[in-house]
Formats: C-alpha cells, sequence, structure tokens
C-alpha cells in the first residue's frame, strides 16, 4: 500500500490518480467535517505585514478559549511546528507513547517509543491526549500523576490537537512557571480549517520567550490572524459544535457496529475499527470513492472520521455492506 496514505490523513490527489475520479469523499482526515462557517466574511488585508497588536489579540482570544494566561501562550503556524520547536528547545533524552503521532517521535532526538502503561518515572514524556489513531483519553488525575512522574530532571508534553470538542479533558489550566509541562492546541481541526495553518504552544514564560526568538517578528500570516481570531471569538459556534460533534459520532458508530466493526476511540472526530485485512477494506472503500485511514505498522487497523452530512454517512453505509 501506498506509504501516501499510511503517513497521514488526505491525499485526495493520490487517490484520484491511483483509484480514479469520481465524487469522493475524504473520511481520513480526523477534521472537522462542518468547518467554522465564518470564514469567507473575515476581512484581509493582504498589503500589510501583521501587526504585533494583531498577534497579541489571536492570543488573548485563543488563551480565553484555553481557559488561560496570556503570557503563557505563543502562536504558531501550525502545531507540528511548535512540537517541533519545543522538542528542539528542550532536548535530552524522551518517551513517547505508541501508538501516536509520528512526529512526537522526531520531537527529540532518541526519543523512545513506550506503551503508557510502561512509561518510567523521570524524563520528558510526550504524549497526545486525546490519542490518535485510537481516540484514547487520559484522565485529569492519570495526567496529574504523569506529570508528578516527571521530577526534576523531565517535562511533560501534551499535544491536545483534539482536546477543543471536551476541553474536560485539557491540561492548559495546570500550566505555570513552575510545573514542567508544555500543552499544544491546534486550530485546523475542530474549526475545520486545517489549511489556516495555526497552533498555539501553552508553556511556561521562560519557555515562550525562546520560542518566540526562534520565531521572529512575522509567524502568522495576516489570514491566519484574522480567521482564528474571529473563529474563537464565535463562543456560540464553539457551544453549538461540541454538542453536535457527539451526536454525529454515534450515527458513526452505528452504521460501524451494524456492519460487525467495534467502534475504538472516545474522540468524537473520529473512529478506529480493527479487521482482519485493513488493506482490503480500505481498497474496497477506495473503489467507491471513499477515503480512510490505513497504517503500516498496524495492518488491522482502519480509521474512520466523521461523514460530513446524511449522504455521505449513507454512502459509507452501503460500501460496508457490499462486501
Amino acid at each position: 500500500m501506498s506509504g501516501r496514505w499510511t503517513w497521514h490523513g488526505g491525499g485526495l490527489v493520490a487517490a484520484r490518480r491511483h483509484f480514479g475520479d469520481g465524487d469522493w469523499i475524504d473520511l481520513s482526515t480526523g477534521i472537522n467535517p462542518h468547518p467554522w462557517p465564518g470564514v469567507t466574511d473575515v476581512a484581509l488585508d493582504w498589503q500589510r505585514l501583521p501587526e504585533p497588536e494583531a498577534l497579541a489579540a489571536i492570543e488573548s482570544v485563543a488563551a480565553s478559549h484555553f481557559g488561560v494566561d496570556p503570557r503563557h501562550v505563543c502562536a504558531v503556524p501550525g502545531s507540528e511546528i511548535g512540537l517541533r520547536q519545543i522538542g528542539a528547545l528542550i532536548g535530552g533524552p524522551a518517551q513517547h507513547i505508541a501508538p501516536g503521532y509520528r512526529t512526537h517521535g522526531a520531537m527529540i532526538a532518541g526519543s523512545t517509543a513506550t506503551m503508557l502503561s510502561a512509561v518510567r518515572d523521570g524524563g520528558t514524556l510526550i504524549l497526545a491526549n486525546p490519542n490518535n489513531p485510537d481516540g484514547r483519553v487520559i484522565d485529569s488525575n492519570a495526567m496529574q500523576m504523569l506529570l508528578r512522574r516527571r521530577g526534576s530532571d523531565g517535562w511533560l508534553l501534551v499535544d491536545e490537537a483534539f482536546a477543543d470538542a471536551d476541553p474536560a479533558v485539557s491540561m492548559a489550566a495546570a500550566v505555570s512557571d513552575a510545573p514542567r509541562l508544555v500543552v499544544f492546541r491546534s486550530f485546523g481541526k475542530f474549526f475545520g480549517l486545517a489549511g489556516v495553518r495555526l497552533g498555539f504552544v501553552i508553556a511556561p514564560q521562560a519557555i515562550i520567550a525562546a520560542l518566540r526568538d526562534q520565531l521572529g517578528a512575522w509567524p502568522l500570516s495576516a489570514a491566519a490572524i484574522a480567521i482564528g481570531s474571529a473563529a474563537y471569538a464565535d463562543h456560540a459556534w464553539t457551544a453549538a459544535t461540541r454538542e453536535r460533534l457527539p451526536r454525529d459520532a454515534a450515527a458513526l458508530d452505528a452504521v460501524l457496529t451494524t456492519h460487525g466493526h467495534q467502534p475504538i476511540g472516545s474522540c468524537p472526530l473520529f473512529r478506529l475499527i480493527e479487521v482482519d485485512d485493513a488493506r482490503a477494506l480500505f481498497e474496497r472503500l477506495a473503489q467507491r470513492a471513499i477515503l480512510t485511514r490505513p497504517f503500516a505498522d498496524q495492518p488491522r487497523w482502519l480509521r474512520i472520521s466523521l461523514p460530513a452530512d446524511a449522504a455521505a454517512l449513507t454512502r459509507l453505509d452501503v460500501a460496508l455492506a457490499d462486501g
């Protein structure tokens, strides 16, 4: 199977080239299929560099969304860049939880993959909560324990790319200048606008200052600042989306269960299923212009994102039945 689809979600151009044109449904990304609708109404000024006040403003409105002090927030051009920059700043030995994001293993040279149950005391630990691709959620008590176990020589680095759907899972409020804790947030997944390339690092002020030095004067585009500022300020849409996503996930669960699949995970933006031959199922769905996410190192896993509407869910239902 092509690494284009096992590396990360997306790849519709490659899918069309390999499987043929058609009315494709992309269920491979884990991105909200109901994007924030105000994006086309945002006024953009492409003639001027973003002002420092605009950057401070988006960090302030995002900090309010996260429930943290703005002094601990730094906007970055995508959370992956933030992960890699913080990894380089912290350095030293580290553990990263597997399965998880590929970037976590590349953040710190020599980072060792381990299962959550095998996490040792001390040293830096990198994990996602909710996790990807299995949707595992670690409760707040367990996260606090993991932070305490880092000791004086390690950090807890928490990728919360999927945490916006349920803010109760977030560790952001625990960030201060004392705990060795860094939290990463992504704009694109919950707001359904991955192309904006916007993320945030929430960290002690000394880390934030060092990160700003690396990023330079204009880390974000004018579009990212304007769209992100408006979207984070839209509290009504955020509240409605947090109610809608679990309902949509339940509808997806019902379809998967009908066809004998046991949905895995608690993140409402995607589900993982385990089948005897995930590659065969991936290709069968792709032949019907439905793109899902397989995994090279887990040949029995297939991740399926939320369909955008009832028609897309019905197409998935029919394709799963047509075995």
